[in-house]
């Protein structure tokens, strides 16, 4: 096995598994998307109709930390993607959940990285509309609340109230709409653009 880079496996996996995506003016590509305010991120986020996530597992990483990061991937993500070197395959396999994808990857001996899909994402069943929200700036937040004809009694809480508040009153996929528009409205934010 020839060791591979989480900087090299990122920029194959968006020239290569992600061009179209980056292709498409209305879908979202993003290096390191916070979750639940930063305490967790995904190594690159897909926001269209779905926001899926991609988390890199290079053969220099351990997995120690992955079955947090799974914990919070399953409440934040409907799809999550596990791209994997060769040397943690096996244990990625008994840690994923069945909804989970997985990619492996390969490097040759002249360094070029290659792809093969094992498992192929399907919908996470138990996202946590909550969770979910987090994705959203207080402000964001706020003007859903608004636009639902929501009290401004219940617009001064805490952010956790908001985000509380908007899981009881639209479904997961008008959310994603929601984050999606709002994301397509923050200036000088950390979009990944193709190479």
């Amino acid at each position: 096995m020839v060791h591979t880079k989480d900087f090299e496996i990122r920029s194959a996996l968006h020239k290569k598994i992600l061009q179209r995506n980056h292709e498409c003016p209305s879908t979202f590509v993003i290096d390191e998307l916070g979750l639940a305010h930063g305490k967790k991120r995904i190594d690159v986020a897909v926001l269209n109709g779905c926001l899926h996530g991609y988390e890199i597992k290079s053969s220099k990483d351990n997995l120690t930390r992955l079955p947090e990061q799974l914990k919070e991937y399953q409440r934040s993500l409907q799809k999550l993607t596990l791209v994997v070197a060769e040397n943690h395959l096996e244990e990625v396999m008994s840690l994923a959940p069945k909804w989970c994808g997985i990619i492996l990857v390969t490097k040759g001996s002249r360094g070029g990285i290659s792809f093969s899909k094992i498992q192929r994402a399907t919908e996470n069943p138990s996202i946590d509309t909550i969770a979910l929200a987090h994705l959203l700036w207080r402000k964001e937040a706020v003007d859903l609340l608004v636009q639902l004809g929501v009290d401004d009694k219940e617009i001064k809480g805490s952010k956790l109230k908001l985000y509380e508040n908007i899981s009881t009153l639209i479904s997961v996929k008008e959310l994603v709409a929601w984050i999606k528009e709002q994301f397509s409205k923050r200036e000088n934010w950390r979009l990944v653009l193709p190479s």
